[in-house]
């Protein structure tokens, strides 16, 4: 198998930061680039009968998944602004059919806009009507967040390029049809042992395009015994593989030393599921990892378990390790990384910074010099609690930045019992939270007894929700807090310990439920606000403001504001009108705030959930803002009517 070089540069003395100073001799310092990209106006022919023209525009597209490469969900265009968003309204709307609700981050460029239909085909939209120009031949299960948009140099050759039932497939971008001979399994690359992999390898995750190449991440399976989830690039025009990333290190690789030797091709996990970024100019991709398998117990998996929960710096071209820091050791709570890092320029103490942000699941914002990967911060290895688990090793210590502060509560004490719950419901936690599970603090391991975490495996930031504005240094962060119970449950059927790699005596495999603390009422365990939106200013890594993100449908009913929106996973878009959109999906409310006050300037009632990233894009002049509408989104909310149908919406000022 083609396996990544290493490369010569030495890390310094811990591998917790793992840190390639020599590195940065080889890179320039860049200024930042921002990702909204003008289209060119040139029109390719139609290439077969099917094919309907786009039109002829002008035109400020959104060519990829969250704006750009740089995945920065900023858009410059400022024709919508602070003194004009009271009057945004629809402009069109495009029924998306039955089935799955989108959350498709919609695509503009080519002259078109490309979203997904519930049937999970693509459609190519006139981007000014919504009117529908094709829809794809596609079959199977297609990435559900978004899709790739390239063309060659001369613009001969555009395809839309994605996961298709475990295939690297592309279809035309004129047409919609499938690319001839452009079909790839991802399982072809697995090492000998894993190309038997039953199912095929998907995941929503829609990769990257650099140049002629496009990165892809595999999943993982949910099991201790898995495929490698590793990172694959492929050339764009042949399917041909360029290199491969091994996240879970082979013997004799860097980091290979905290890992067991035994069955080292069976651990699983520390997959890329969710997003990643690249810096183009530098030609750096940085990718964000999840947890090992399994996901709450690690007791065959003694080490800090490198490059599990860690920010990746990789040569695009190389697949090349430049440096990466691991921000949590041997992970046991599934805080895995979900959120694509965001890349900024900042000024500290007189000197620009090149920096890549990663915003944690649990709560945290971890700032680096993105030629480096020196902290802008300091980050402390503080000790946390041991686990009480027969065969576990939980890390001593963890990473704390000290700087900038939480976007998340982290701890849930009985103090903080949500007052709008049952009173019986309240009892209950109060008993279990002062006699029964353990609760000390955010690293407090997975227990027999059950263990209090927060915010929790689906709390904190999550894919999607974080945005920046490159040209005023502010970094914006959509978090949810959902305490959740880790309890292992011990598996004693042979099988399941056969299937445990370096298993033994001392350690056996134990499921864990996900358990959500949700009450008898449908609503989470701790008091509101449920949810925040957080803007810091990142030039000192002050907090601007953190307000509650939203409302919930339960409690507005009563009259009760200022709740915030229960578990919202729709994620915030700057622009350079001074502006920041995001959706709510249990008020289901669409939003534009002041970016520099959090203020709300404009809200539109939705009849359904709106989850996943608005797109920002400009027609002949006009400014469009575009979301995907459907369902009732993570958790239904008490009081919430059926939702409405499926659809793309999109707003506009009214036209002149």
């Amino acid at each position: 198998m083609n396996t990544a070089p290493q490369g010569n540069c030495k890390p310094n003395r811990s591998h917790r930061a793992g840190l390639l100073a020599a590195c940065a001799m080889a890179l320039a310092v860049s200024t930042f680039s921002t990702q909204v990209n003008a289209q060119a106006n040139a029109q390719a022919a139609p290439t077969s009968a099917t094919a309907v023209p786009a039109g002829d525009y002008d035109f400020v597209g959104w060519d990829a998944y969250l704006g750009g490469l740089d995945s920065s969900q900023y858009s410059s265009l400022d024709q919508i602004n602070k003194g004009n968003v009271a009057q945004l309204e629809v402009a069109w709307s495009y029924a998306a059919g039955e089935g799955t609700a989108p959350q498709f981050n919609p695509v503009i460029a080519n002259g078109r806009m490309y979203v997904q239909a519930a049937d999970g085909r693509i459609a190519a939209l006139n981007p000014a009507t919504g009117a529908e120009l094709w829809k794809s031949a596609t079959t199977g299960r297609i990435s559900a967040r978004g899709i790739n948009y390239w063309q060659s140099s001369d613009g001969s050759d555009r395809r839309l390029v994605f996961l298709n039932d475990g295939l690297l497939r592309a279809i035309n971008a004129d047409t919609g049809e499938y690319i001839p001979g452009f079909s790839v399994d991802l399982r072809d690359a697995l090492p000998e042992g894993h190309a038997e992999t039953p199912n095929p390898l998907m995941t929503n995750n829609p990769g990257r395009i650099f140049e002629d190449t496009i990165i892809v991440s595999l999943p993982a399976g949910s099991g201790y015994a898995s495929h490698p989830a590793d990172i694959q690039a492929y050339d764009i025009r042949t399917g041909a593989l360029k290199w491969v990333f091994n996240v879970v290190p082979r013997v004799g690789q860097f980091g290979s030393d905290t890992w067991p030797e035994e069955d080292r091709e069976l651990f699983g996990g520390v997959h890329n599921w969710s997003e990643s970024t690249i810096d183009p100019e530098l030609g750096i991709a940085f990718i964000p990892t999840g947890t090992a398998r399994s996901d709450f117990y690690g007791g065959n998996r003694p080490g800090d378990n490198l490059f599990g929960n860690s920010l990746l710096a990789l040569d695009v071209r190389t697949g090349e390790r430049l440096w990466h820091f691991q921000t949590v050791h041997h992970d046991l709570w599934d805080f895995d990384l979900p959120n694509a890092p965001k890349l900024m320029t900042i000024t500290r103490d007189g000197e620009q910074i090149p920096v890549v942000i990663q915003a944690a699941k649990h709560g945290f914002v971890f700032v680096f010099n993105r030629l480096t990967g020196e902290p802008v911060w300091p980050i402390e290895e503080r000790a946390v609690p041991a686990s009480d688990v027969p065969g576990e090793h939980a890390s001593p210590t963890q990473p704390f930045p000290t700087w900038p502060q939480p976007f998340a509560r982290q701890d849930f004490t009985v103090d903080d019992i949500n007052p709008y719950i049952p009173a019986e419901d309240q009892a209950a936690l109060r008993e279990n939270m002062t006699n029964v599970w353990r609760n000390e603090g955010l690293f407090t391991p997975p227990s027999l007894r059950g263990s209090i975490s927060l915010p929790g495996h689906n709390g904190g930031v999550n894919w999607g929700n974080s945005a920046v504005d490159p040209v005023n240094q502010r970094f914006f962060v959509v978090s949810r807090e959902i305490p959740v119970l880790n309890q292992l449950i011990p598996n004693s059927r042979a099988e399941a310990a056969a299937a445990m790699p370096n298993g033994g005596p001392d350690v056996q495999p134990y499921g864990a439920g996900y358990n959500f603390l949700m009450q008898s009422n449908g609503m989470v365990a701790i008091k509101p606000p449920f949810s925040f939106l957080t803007a810091y200013d990142m030039n000192t890594g002050n907090i601007l403001y953190r307000i509650p993100n939203g409302e919930s449908a339960a409690l507005l009913a009563q009259g009760i504001t200022g709740t915030g929106s229960q578990a919202p996973r729709g994620g915030p878009v700057a622009t350079g009108g001074g502006l920041l959109f995001v959706g709510t999906a249990g008020d289901r409310m669409f939003r534009a705030r002041d970016a520099a006050t959090g203020e709300v300037l404009w809200e539109y009632q939705l009849d359904a959930a709106t989850e996943g990233v608005p797109a920002v894009y400009q027609v002949d002049g006009r400014e469009y803002v575009t979301i995907p509408v459907g369902g009732d989104g993570l958790f239904a909310q008490q009081g919430n009517p059926e939702p409405g149908p499926n659809r793309y919406l999109t707003f506009a000022l009214p036209a002149r």
